[in-house]
């Protein structure tokens, strides 16, 4: 249990505390003395990254009445009403089921749910979820920044739409290019799925736009049919987009308002993993240590867990011998210090970050010609032992799983998720929440015909079962399991509360920004495929 003295120790721990660098963002850690509170002065006028913030509004932020701004409050309280908790897990909830019409066109997605859970202020983490209508299929993202929330911002508006047209045919990028000469409508590429509060550069729409026609303008200029695979195609999309961050910054820009939006994202960064699922088809692009898992539940009732994914970082010898290929012997020991890229940066493969990928001299040239960049939170710093220029890079790793039956839901999440619980337990997590759900939820074998007295005792007959007091949204449950559960893994209610309550100088210390996506799929539309393609 979460007892008084456990508060009061998270409280003074808070009041005892100093920065240090953790994969591009801050973290804290309790020193036993105030003696050592100069060091964080010092130390916080050299860091690398600074608290960096978007010039956007934190659309999930708590409300002042839920959570503190500073340990430093005379009246300060761990204490949360149970529906205060649920409004906060709640508010960034989004759910989506994928309509059947009529058994045509049945797709392999049932339904997907997501939220998200702020840590930083603002929330740094972002996610995507859109159909493909010129193409098949549907993708889900999730992308975690770092020094500030403008690069996983940026990525999360444009690249699935670099994806979907790395996958076009000639003739539908002949007819886009058509209509944007002629100014006619041009053909809708995406349909998003998002939440009401999620927010977009709706300054600098046009200026993405121009760079995406741009790069389709580059696709019909080669000399054959695109003719992508899909794992080719998410890996053009990727480091194309990365490249476009990288030049817009450089090019002259008169608007002072978009010329600031193109330094914080290019100098700020962000991990990416997303899925593409086009019927059994499944391709999952990673960049960085975000995360993708199969849930897969076995003839005999158990679950077991795919990994579709690895984390990109120093604890992978993978990534460790890339980049000692990539780089002269001499640095062999400088590439990763205290298991960051350089000392710097947790994550080895991230979009943005220039700082790790620009030569000194053109750092330097950007930024002695911008405006006033530490009003951006913006800082110039050339690690040590840097010498060979990029260090980073933002190609991702794609996997590819043809879906059996027996394969149940798909979950992509930041590491704020997988810090807190193993692969094994959220499937786990996930698995029981439906064993749950379908034991509570009614058989809806309706009586013909169907009239308002039935219905009524059919809903009657859910809410006795205690369907209300579940969360419905699985991304909820894993969440309030992630930073409330106890040594038992049960969720501890006390301890959720405080966690929830943490303060913004304190909530970074112990967790960080949280985002969910789970994606449900039809097992019986993927049956059929096999039976139809024996």
């Amino acid at each position: 249990m979460m007892s008084r003295t456990v508060s009061s120790w998270l409280l003074s721990s808070a009041r005892n505390s100093i920065v240090l660098q953790g994969k591009g963002r801050l973290y804290s850690i309790c020193i036993p003395n105030r003696n050592k509170i100069k060091w964080k002065l010092v130390f916080s006028k050299t860091r690398l990254y600074p608290a960096g913030s978007c010039s956007l509004d934190n659309t999930f932020s708590l409300k002042k009445a839920f959570r503190h701004t500073s340990t430093e409050e005379e009246h300060f309280t761990f204490q949360l009403s149970p529906s205060q908790i649920n409004d906060i897990l709640r508010a960034g909830e989004l759910s989506h089921k994928i309509l059947d019409l009529n058994g045509k066109n049945a797709n392999s997605v049932l339904r997907f749910e997501s939220n998200q859970l702020a840590s930083n202020t603002p929330i740094e983490d972002r996610r995507s979820a859109a159909t493909c209508l010129q193409t098949k299929g549907m993708m889900f993202g999730v992308f975690d920044g770092h020094a500030g929330s403008a690069c996983a911002q940026a990525v999360s508006e444009r690249l699935l739409h670099y994806i979907a047209v790395s996958l076009m045919s000639r003739q539908t990028l002949e007819e886009i290019e058509l209509a944007v000469e002629r100014m006619k409508p041009v053909l809708p590429i995406l349909q998003w799925h998002k939440h009401p509060n999620d927010v977009e550069y709706r300054e600098i729409t046009s200026q993405y736009f121009e760079n995406l026609r741009v790069y389709w303008q580059h696709l019909l200029d080669l000399d054959t049919e695109p003719g992508f695979s899909l794992e080719e195609a998410m890996i053009c999309a990727f480091k194309r987009l990365d490249s476009d961050i990288s030049l817009e910054v450089q090019a002259p820009q008169e608007n002072e308002l978009m010329r600031n939006i193109a330094l914080q994202v290019a100098f700020s960064g962000a991990t990416a993993c997303v899925a593409h699922i086009d019927g059994i088809h499944l391709h999952v692009a990673n960049t960085g240590d975000c995360r993708a898992i199969l849930g897969v539940q076995e003839e005999d009732g158990t679950w077991s867990t795919l990994p579709l994914t690895r984390d990109h970082n120093a604890f992978d010898e993978f990534e460790i011998g890339r980049l000692k290929r990539e780089h002269p012997r001499s640095e062999e020991k400088t590439l990763f210090v205290n298991d960051r890229l350089l000392g710097i940066l947790i994550p080895s493969r991230a979009f943005g970050d220039v700082q790790l990928k620009w030569s000194k001299e053109l750092q330097h040239s950007v930024l002695e010609n911008s405006c006033d960049v530490e009003a951006l939170n913006i800082y110039q710093y050339v690690p040590p032992n840097y010498h060979t220029p990029p260090y980073l890079t933002a190609e991702p790793e794609v996997t590819y799983h043809k879906l059996r039956s027996k394969d149940k839901f798909l979950i992509i999440a930041s590491d704020g998720l997988w810090e807190m619980l193993s692969n094994e337990k959220v499937v786990k997590l996930v698995g029981g929440h439906l064993a749950e759900l379908n034991v509570q939820k009614p058989q809806l074998a309706f009586e013909k015909p169907v009239n308002l007295g039935y219905m009524h005792s059919l809903l009657l007959q859910r809410k006795n079962r205690g369907f209300a007091s579940l969360d419905q949204n699985i991304a909820t449950h894993l969440i309030r399991h992630a930073i409330g559960s106890n040594e038992y893994g049960e969720v501890d209610q006390e301890k959720l509360a405080a966690m929830l309550a943490l303060p913004e100088d304190l909530a970074r210390m112990y967790r960080d920004d949280i985002t969910v996506t789970v994606v449900y799929f039809n097992s019986e539309t993927i049956e059929n495929y096999y039976r139809n393609n024996e």
